[in-house]
């Protein structure tokens, strides 16, 4: 220790006396260059508290372990503005509904850094420290005095000036402010260790508790030891058990022998006395039989009121103490009512209430004095997410990530404070539930054009009705026409497959393509929101408005004029609607709901096949994109290539494996198929077209499995046909990309 203060700035030859209140506040406020007098700066709270007090030296320990475990990081500052919400967000306690908040907000303020100056310094702060013995020696001062102090070492001389190369825990007890007056609170700091040491005040961190004692002679400088508070209970509980011990060692007797038969005489009653010695002294004579000379009888005493008051003032005082430093009594060892439960409960309780809150403070100090010394926004923060207590809530945000569609899971990582995959372009990308597309969405379902060329197995995709995009494939001609009705129109065409025809609704695939864009149709099982909407028409006005669309559809050529059932139903069920809440509207000749919602189609579909209304406008957004009265934008014509790198490098893995293997052995692809690699491989503009007939496939394919490599062509996935198709066609990243592109054009529209 002594080799340690010699390292100190000089050696002050005396010391000054210490001084009244009254002098100490004149100084204080006019001389300054005085020391400032701390009444509370002496060894009580160390002596009476940790030296001798068992429950204080318990509860100190209990924190210091705890705390000395936490780990920290350093990271420097990105985003100021975020590093700010971060911090507001995490100086609360630790619970799921912010920290998860919190972690997603450092992972965008801050960027970890690795192996720097700091990282040294405080992994080994000096030569006989490490940095858990280090941060245990400081929170046990700050605890029992109330003040933290830091001594900082660094070079006077060369590129390293202003910065650290060891640092040192200071005994708070033994530190002394000096005053340079109001305008230097603190002009250098003095310690008394075999003499007086001076310590300049920028290479000491003070970190103090709040002290409220403004007496005008700046003992407010120093902070309040928790103790100070405690004192009574702290003192009580030293008593207690110094009067414990003195009973035990000159305990009086516990009670009287008496003799039935008269009193005994000196010379009898001695004798007595020293038989009971004999017999029953010492642990091997404990139980023996007593046998007596004369009748005699035993009068015990019991513990007296005092005794038992002392008893309870005692058990009161650890729990006050307990108290004082948020410490839950549970954790000394008190089994009274101790659980699994709140025991966990209670450890749970040390890290909110006490470790965090203390780390934290310490935590914004050194970032404060010490952290700019090794660069304007290098800061260091603790890692609370390690501590095994904490982990139910870690659990609770893993329940709530695992339900954030709308973070990417890179994002999720850092909720969870896990480092970004940066070895997987996709783990950037939103990853959408299928039950959260738009219902109303235009462009999303939209089937596949190419049909007979990237599916490797025809038969399980006509035998798979619930696939998304096969529904309106069939074997027969008739079957495509009877759907082409359905769809409001007439007519099948047909693809080939392997020497296979199969057909499909509509004379042509762009005649089907837009009635089924117009009809906003969904693909597989139906959208609840359909069914609802199906079971709010009767069958016999479904009828009716069956043939209302197929009389239209007959009378009219371009595809802009044409309509379907749903859209049809869907202006029916408006008309209602407005009959219901809107009766002002209504002409007084008519005199049913239905009647009105009849009225309102047939109008509907005038301005369908003329370009006009008869009177005023409705129902324009249910007008096909093209007619001359739509209010459906028609979207750009520009071509979209902000789809994601890791679509390309999926691309790319395909025609490493074309180019290693040949066309032969990897035979997933068709000419389409290729060309679409070729594009993403080219980083080309896809066409709004385009995008849709991506998705379509890469929707169509998931929904068949082939996203994942199939086990038996697990050693040569280039061999699986329907994993080669997904991936060149850009794989789940460029899913991702087309499902979340195509939802915000529908929503600018």
């Amino acid at each position: 220790m002594a080799s340690f203060f010699d390292r100190l700035r000089y050696l002050i030859t005396n010391k000054s006396q210490q001084t009244n209140e009254q002098y100490n506040r004149a100084i204080y406020n006019y001389l300054g260059n005085s020391i400032l007098w701390n009444p509370d700066n002496d060894n009580t709270y160390i002596d009476e508290g940790y030296r001798k007090n068992a429950t204080v030296y318990s509860l100190i320990n209990i924190i210091t372990k705890a705390a000395s475990t936490i780990p920290f990081h350093i990271y420097r500052k990105v985003n100021e503005s975020k590093y700010k919400s971060y911090k507001a967000l995490s100086s609360g306690i630790a619970d799921s509904s912010v920290m998860y908040k919190a972690n997603l907000l450092k992972s965008h303020a801050l960027e970890e850094l690795q192996h720097t100056e700091l990282h040294k310094l405080m992994e080994r702060p000096n030569p006989s420290q490490s940095y858990a013995s280090f941060i245990s020696e400081l929170v046990a001062f700050g605890k029992l005095t109330g003040n933290r102090y830091v001594y900082g070492i660094g070079p006077d001389t060369g590129e390293n000036v202003g910065k650290y190369t060891e640092l040192y825990v200071m005994p708070s007890h033994v530190v002394e402010i000096n005053t340079g007056g109001l305008m230097k609170p603190v002009d250098y700091y003095t310690i008394e260790y075999n003499g007086i040491y001076r310590i300049e005040a920028d290479d000491m961190l003070h970190i103090k508790d709040f002290n409220p004692h403004y007496d005008g002679s700046g003992s407010h400088m120093y902070g309040q030891s928790p103790l100070k508070a405690g004192m009574r209970s702290m003192t009580t509980n030293n008593e207690a058990v110094e009067t414990g011990v003195k009973f035990l060692q000159n305990q009086t007797s516990r009670g009287i022998l008496m003799s039935e038969e008269g009193d005994l005489n000196e010379v009898q009653a001695q004798q007595l006395k020293d038989k009971f010695r004999r017999q029953h002294q010492g642990s091997s004579h404990a139980g023996d039989v007593i046998i007596t000379p004369k009748k005699l009888s035993w009068v015990n005493f019991g513990l007296s009121t005092a005794d038992l008051s002392l008893i309870e003032q005692y058990n009161a005082s650890i729990k006050d103490l307990c108290n004082i430093f948020n410490v839950p009594v549970q954790l000394l060892n008190n089994t009274e009512s101790s659980t699994y439960n709140n025991m966990k409960e209670a450890k749970k309780a040390l890290y909110q209430n006490c470790v965090i809150p203390e780390l934290q403070k310490i935590q914004d100090e050194l970032n404060r004095w010490l952290a700019p010394k090794y660069g304007e926004d290098i800061c260091i923060e603790y890692d609370f997410s390690v501590i095994p207590e904490l982990q139910e809530e870690t659990d609770k945000i893993v329940d709530q990530m695992s339900k954030a569609w709308w973070l990417t899971p890179n994002e999720k990582r850092s909720a969870m404070s896990y480092d970004h995959d940066m070895d997987t372009p996709s783990m950037n990308d939103y990853y959408f539930p299928a039950n959260l597309l738009p219902i109303d969405n235009q462009d999303i379902d939209v089937p596949v054009v190419d049909i007979n060329l990237d599916e490797p197995d025809m038969e399980k995709m006509l035998n798979k009705a619930k696939v998304p995009g096969m529904t309106d494939v069939f074997t027969t001609q008739e079957e495509a026409e009877s759907r082409a009705r359905e769809l409001g129109g007439s007519g099948s065409h047909s693809h080939s497959y392997d020497g296979q025809e199969v057909y499909m609704p509509f004379k042509t695939h762009d005649e089907y393509m837009e009635a089924v864009e117009n009809d906003k149709y969904h693909y597989g099982k139906p959208h609840k929101d359909d069914e609802d909407e199906d079971k709010s028409v009767s069958a016999t006005v479904e009828k009716g408005l069956k043939k209302k669309v197929e009389d239209h559809n007959e009378k009219v050529s371009k595809s802009w004029q044409k309509t379907n059932l749903r859209t049809l139903k869907a202006v029916f069920r408006r008309g209602v609607g407005a009959y219901n809440t809107n009766p002002s509207s209504v002409r007084p000749s008519v005199t049913s709901s239905d009647q009105w919602a009849y009225a309102r189609c047939n109008s509907f579909l005038y301005a369908l096949r003329n370009g006009r209304f008869r009177s005023g406008k409705h129902d324009t957004d249910l007008l096909p994109k093209g007619h001359p009265l739509s209010s459906k934008k028609e979207a750009k014509a520009e071509g979209y290539d902000d789809y994601p790198q890791s679509a390309t490098n999926n691309a790319k893995r395909v025609k490493n494996w074309i180019d290693k293997y040949g066309r032969a052995e990897v035979d997933g692809m068709t000419n389409v198929g290729l060309a679409r690699m070729n594009q993403l491989i080219a980083r080309e503009k896809l066409s709004l077209s385009t995008l849709k007939r991506t998705f379509s496939f890469l929707s169509r394919t998931k929904g068949g499995g082939y996203n994942k490599i199939n086990p038996d062509y697990r050693d040569t996935p280039w061999k699986d046909k329907g994993y080669v198709a997904f991936l060149g066609w850009g794989g789940q990243s460029m899913l991702s990309y087309a499902q979340r592109k195509l939802g915000q054009l529908e929503n600018n529209e």
